[in-house]
């Protein structure tokens, strides 16, 4: 894939929310890319870095939460939406101050993802 087009990076620790947010993705011909964890995403980064990336808060080896605030420092023209499937309110507040596009709720809905995609990278908004 063309990392000087804009594109999408998906990190999620698990493979089969991995599979089907690519197949979102490209299916509204979105290029994007999976990567299984906040390590293996930030070493792609000296390859180009994405307009946006959606992170699963809740993850081995590393939280989102630490993810988007280490993007918030050395990255911060990436935008990050956040997803999770164990909401908290404190956990939410936590996210808030290092400023995602998003803070969805998984399941995801589909519409909503692709909308804050839109709203984090103008290049694909919906007319």
């Amino acid at each position: 894939m063309d990392t000087t087009l804009p594109w999408v990076a998906v990190v999620d620790d698990e493979a089969s929310i991995r599979r089907a947010l690519l197949r979102l993705l490209r299916s509204a011909d979105i290029p994007a890319l999976a990567f299984d964890s906040g390590a293996s995403f930030l070493a792609a980064l000296e390859a180009g870095a994405p307009c946006c990336a959606v992170i699963d808060v809740h993850m081995p080896g590393g939280s989102g939460l630490d993810l988007l605030e280490q993007l918030f420092h050395c990255a911060p023209a990436v935008a990050v939406i956040l997803m999770t499937g164990h909401h908290t309110a404190g956990e939410r507040s936590l996210a808030l101050q290092w400023q995602p596009v998003a803070y969805l709720q998984k399941p995801l809905s589909d519409q909503l993802l692709l909308a804050a995609i839109g709203a984090a990278c103008p290049y694909w908004r919906e007319s």
